[in-house]
């Protein structure tokens, strides 16, 4: 598989190339060259297949011959120490819990991946790579950990002041060494917008700048694999509808990235916060990006998701075609805490607030289809929203023993304005 720019799909790239660069050359982000039917290969997975296995034969599978077996299981085996939790609550609605990587989070499994692969590709290059990512809240804990003491990577971590929790915070501003947390005068779209321009300014063509943010294919791609993984596990009782707390869209774009290429689904449901600009433009057909607003789902707090160019590549621009493979739910903040409480008094199950959006979406997708078998990808540890929880449902969710120091560790962090001056000149001061 080769990728293209989402603008001008004239000169396909190989996957190294793409996840090194991050973006096109014309600022565009990279997209499957095609769409190949897998089907077959989905339908001979054993059901107890387990998760690096399935991993490491699907990269194989789609991106060979660039990515051989070999290197395949390389790449997932420096990836991942940890896997999906499938978690029946009810009888139609099950959990999957994305959680149980080093981040707390769900996009510990595309940043470890990728992490792992241009680590790999780039000791073969006998190249370096600066990442500069942009976070709402869980991507900055995910990358910050995953690139760590890579030995060719350097990053830079973007993140709105004020505007993720206290341990999201942490996370990222206290693993040090080859990683630096800026932390930005601005709301997450600011952040995103900083990101995106770096890559396109003349002073900075010198520097090997990639990204980690689900703008790169290369944390996308891995994303697909834990939806395969639940269908398996799913299957015999009919085709999940997988419903998908969605902020920036990278992961419901994996999902049905892995349905194009022939997973049986049942559908896909966007749950969104208060940043409804998905929802909105499904009911009126109108793409209207807006400044973000603050939630307590805060990771999902995005204006302006920057995966709405591959949905709509995806769906040929055709709303009548995105509207057969995706429902979407706004929901509130108020109705985010009774969400939670609810959970717990009726399944003793303690989750986070971008969780309780997805839940209460997959409640209103089920009254209008009662017959589903539904699938609420659970996208981060409670714990990690200490207060909002604890609001909720008067419980303080225990921390696992890996993080528990970590609100005790010291932050480092430097701060810039919202400004693409600002963001070039600290780049070039410290890589130059």
């Amino acid at each position: 598989m080769r990728f293209v720019s989402t603008l001008s799909p004239e000169k396909p790239v190989s996957f190294t190339e793409a996840i090194l660069t991050g973006l096109a050359p014309d600022g565009a982000l990279y997209y499957p060259e095609y769409m190949p039917n897998l089907s077959d290969f989905f339908w001979n997975l054993p059901g107890e297949i387990p998760f690096n296995e399935l991993a490491s034969n699907f990269t194989s599978a789609l991106l060979s011959p660039e990515i051989d077996p070999v290197i395949a299981g390389k790449i997932v085996q420096d990836a991942f120490n940890f896997r999906p939790v499938l978690k029946k609550l009810s009888d139609d609605i099950s959990i999957l819990e994305l959680f149980h990587g080093p981040s707390l989070a769900f996009k510990d499994f595309g940043a470890s991946f990728l992490a792992s692969a241009m680590n790999l590709l780039l000791g073969k290059q006998e190249r370096r790579a600066i990442i500069l990512t942009a976070t709402s809240g869980d991507t900055g804990g995910a990358v910050a950990h995953a690139f760590h003491k890579k030995a060719n990577i350097d990053v830079v971590i973007l993140y709105p002041s004020g505007r993720i929790s206290p341990f999201q915070e942490k996370q990222l501003t206290t693993t040090g060494g080859n990683v630096f947390a800026l932390e930005v005068r601005g709301e997450f779209d600011d952040c995103q917008r900083l990101a995106k321009a770096a890559f396109n300014n003349p002073k900075l063509k010198k520097l090997p700048l990639t990204s980690a943010n689900s703008i790169n294919i290369g944390r996308l791609f891995p994303q697909s694999f834990y939806y395969i993984w639940a269908w398996i596990q799913m299957r015999d009782k009919g085709d999940p509808t997988f419903v998908v707390p969605s902020g920036n869209f990278g992961n419901l774009t994996a999902g049905l990235y892995a349905e194009a290429w022939g997973l049986p689904t049942g559908g896909f449901v966007a749950a969104t916060n208060a940043n409804d600009v998905v929802p909105e433009f499904l009911l009126t057909g109108k793409y209207r990006p807006k400044p973000s607003v603050p939630t307590y789902s805060n990771a999902m707090d995005v204006g302006s998701p920057s995966n709405y160019e591959r949905l709509e590549k995806l769906f040929s621009g055709n709303i009548d075609i995105f509207r057969q493979h995706i429902k979407a739910w706004s929901i509130d903040d108020e109705t985010v805490l009774k969400t939670i409480s609810k959970v717990y008094q009726n399944h003793g199950y303690l989750c986070c607030p971008h969780t309780a959006v997805g839940w209460k979406a997959a409640e209103l997708f089920k009254e209008q289809y009662p017959n589903s078998q539904v699938l609420v990808l659970s996208t981060a540890h409670p714990a990690k929203f200490l207060d909002t929880v604890k609001r909720a449902t008067g419980i303080v969710p225990n921390l696992p023993k890996s993080s528990a120091d970590i609100m005790q560790r010291k932050k480092i962090a430097h701060c810039i304005n919202a400004c693409d001056e600002d963001l070039a000149e600290w780049l070039i001061q410290n890589f130059n």
